[in-house]
């Protein structure tokens, strides 16, 4: 199992991206039965949680994205998605993805994000 992260990219404040990460070799039973989680890492701190999705269904959000940020997935396209809107310099990271399928744990290889005020 690969998953691929893109859609990453310079913006200005206020600006809009969709981050999109497949998950290649990955039965669908497998996907539909994981969890999904986008993370950043910023320049000099710590990788942290931005949004995850359960298998169930059910979203969670880092509270500076609440409201902005959506975490979804298409589990035909193997592809779990963050679409971020009104986004904010302190946005700025490399963005990974997350696929947590119980036993093992796959990461995507991250994707920059770069917000200019």
């Amino acid at each position: 199992v690969q998953l691929q992260a893109s859609g990453g990219g310079s913006v200005q404040a206020g600006g809009s991206l969709k981050l999109s990460c497949k998950a290649s070799g990955m039965i669908l039973s497998t996907f539909i039965g994981s969890r999904m989680g986008w993370y950043r890492q910023a320049p000099g701190k710590q990788r942290e949680l931005v949004a995850d999705l359960t298998s169930g269904g059910a979203s969670n959000y880092q509270d500076s994205v609440k409201g902005r940020f959506t975490i979804s997935k298409n589990n035909g396209k193997r592809t779990v998605y963050l679409e971020m809107n009104s986004l904010e310099p302190d946005d700025t990271a490399v963005y990974y993805c997350n696929i947590e399928t119980g036993p093992r744990d796959y990461w995507g290889q991250g994707t920059q994000v770069t917000v200019s005020s």
